[in-house]
């Protein structure tokens, strides 16, 4: 296991850190069944490849055990983060920039994979490279406004008027953005 990985196991697999191993157990065959690539509906070889890899290190004692050491230490290196932030003056228009970057990134999503427009929110907050907890407002604020929807399973996905709100902006940043994300 990588000790300075991002990636979240609990988040993975959507359970608590509390969770005892019997849940780990049964959430893990629920997704499991659900994103495995020979599901034609469901399947998403990506995601699969990360639950099961969640389901090794939190399965697993020991692993887990050092995993929950490093997992401790990126949450409270998190919060330091949003405690800084709300510190400072509310940078309004670096909110509305990364609202335009969310929406650009499921706006060409739509457009190029039509058949899953999705995007969970662990991969925004990669695309973006901002933390979970400031993405969560703006995503907050994106779904209020109707401009996203949550899909079933917790996918993100740019709505109509999402998408005419975006083609709307007069930004020049906004096509540098998107090719930025787009590269990355």
């Amino acid at each position: 296991m990588d000790q300075e990985s991002p990636v979240d196991y609990y988040e993975a697999l959507q359970i608590s850190v509390n969770a005892e191993p019997e849940t780990v157990h049964r959430v893990y065959r629920l997704f499991a069944q659900r994103f495995h690539p020979d599901n034609t509906e469901t399947g998403n070889e990506g995601r699969f490849r990360l639950v099961t890899e969640a389901y090794r290190v939190l399965s697993d004692p020991k692993l887990r055990a050092q995993y929950d050491l490093v997992h401790e230490r990126q949450q409270k290196d998190r919060w330091r983060l949003v405690a800084r932030a709300a510190e400072a003056d509310n940078d309004f228009s670096a909110e509305r920039a990364l609202r335009a970057t969310v929406l650009d990134v499921l706006y060409s999503k739509r457009r190029l994979e039509p058949e899953a427009p999705g995007v969970f929110l662990i991969d925004l907050e990669k695309l973006t490279g901002r933390p979970r907890e400031h993405i969560e407002f703006t995503v907050w604020y994106l779904v209020q406004k109707k401009y996203l929807q949550r899909a079933d399973n917790s996918l993100l996905v740019i709505t109509a008027d999402g998408a005419e709100y975006l083609e709307t902006l007069d930004q020049p940043v906004h096509t540098a953005r998107r090719l930025h994300a787009v590269n990355q």
